[in-house]
């Protein structure tokens, strides 16, 4: 079986393959850019599949069941929403971890809380937020932020 990131990459090849025809330079140039992207992002790659690393050795399976399984029910959903709204770092980081949470038992609506929750809730960029746009924003952004995160774990529940 053909792994969808090799599939990426012949694309992405054949692609370079026909713009090269049309201009070499902007072809080349376009290479130089990835190039840049790929240096400056490899560390964080580094970082993040070490965290994942990490989390599957070292979290036992059993507690992210107990916490994040289907039977806990509103609670595991609960629970993925303030992880993922305690959590720092790229949107990117999100989705191995989580991918690591469903392989050890995780409930997948749990999973998506941790995922939305991830990305729209900054409880650690809280009193930044409060700063810049003032303090009744960015709490009832933030609020409003995790509940929207619980109703789509939610909702995914209804449709998997």
């Amino acid at each position: 079986m053909i792994s969808v990131g090799l599939v990426y990459f012949m694309l992405i090849a054949m692609a370079y393959g026909l713009l090269w025809r049309v201009s070499k330079e902007k072809t080349d140039q376009s290479l130089m850019v990835a190039r840049k992207a790929l240096v400056s992002l490899l560390p964080l790659l580094v970082a993040i599949f070490s965290l994942v690393g990490l989390f599957q050795e070292f979290v036992p399976p059993e507690l992210i069941e107990r916490w994040l399984g289907a039977a806990s029910g509103g609670e595991a959903l609960i629970v993925g929403g303030a992880l993922g709204a305690v959590a720092i770092g790229p949107p990117l980081a999100a989705f191995p971890l989580a991918g690591s949470m469903l392989e050890a038992g995780a409930w997948a609506p749990a999973v998506a809380a941790f995922i939305v929750s991830w990305i729209s809730v900054g409880v650690i960029t809280l009193p930044y937020e409060a700063s810049v746009f003032g303090s009744r924003f960015a709490l009832l952004r933030n609020v409003l932020s995790f509940l929207i995160a619980l109703l789509i774990g939610w909702l995914i529940g209804m449709v998997l």
